[in-house]
């Protein structure tokens, strides 16, 4: 019950005007039949948006280590009529995602939470495709304390590019429209 809330809560935050949602998809300009991963989905806010861009050809993969968080979206696809979500728990990647299928893996305000995070996404670059992406937005550290996590929960732009690029990745592009909250785009090396 308490993990439902949740889930709402991060789809209000999520679909906040402040929070530019709207932006973030044009920014990501996806295309019909693409496969995104959206991993640390959360509620599921951005995986249902990516779900009616990319139409039926396309799949999108709601990662996250919650259980009910995932069973939230599949109840909220199912409810809007949307067949290419399928939630993944984070242990079954592997079985789950082909190798060299994704055009985009997002990680929304997640980055932070992760651990060993060189070598997540070292593993998850198995995943993309030669010309794939990986977005990342997190909380900057200098944000206001009365929007957003605690300082614990916010990363440097600055440490996710240099991890990021410790993972084989390379800058692609700096959306700079979020107020509270980095925005980078990569690209395999």
């Amino acid at each position: 019950m308490f993990d439902r809330f949740r889930a709402r809560m991060f789809n209000r935050g999520a679909s906040r005007p402040s929070s530019r949602p709207a932006q973030i998809l044009s920014s990501l300009a996806l295309k019909p039949g693409a496969n995104v991963a959206d991993y640390g989905s959360g509620g599921g806010y951005f995986a249902l948006h990516f779900a009616k861009e990319v139409g039926p050809q396309g799949k999108i993969y709601a990662i996250d280590i919650n259980p009910a968080f995932l069973s939230f979206i599949r109840e909220s696809a199912a409810s809007s009529g949307l067949n290419n979500i399928e939630t993944v728990p984070v242990p079954d990647i592997e079985s789950r995602i082909p190798p060299i299928s994704l055009d985009l893996i997002f990680c929304r305000d997640v980055y932070h939470h992760l651990s060993d995070r060189i070598s997540l996404f070292m593993s998850l670059s198995s995943y993309l495709k030669p010309e794939g992406r990986v977005a990342i937005i997190d909380w900057l550290p200098d944000a206001s304390r009365f929007f957003g996590p605690p300082a614990g929960h916010r990363t440097a732009p600055e440490a996710i590019i240099k991890e990021m690029e410790a993972a084989g990745f390379q800058v692609l592009e700096r959306p700079d429209f979020l107020p509270r909250q980095s925005f980078t785009i990569f690209k395999l090396r």
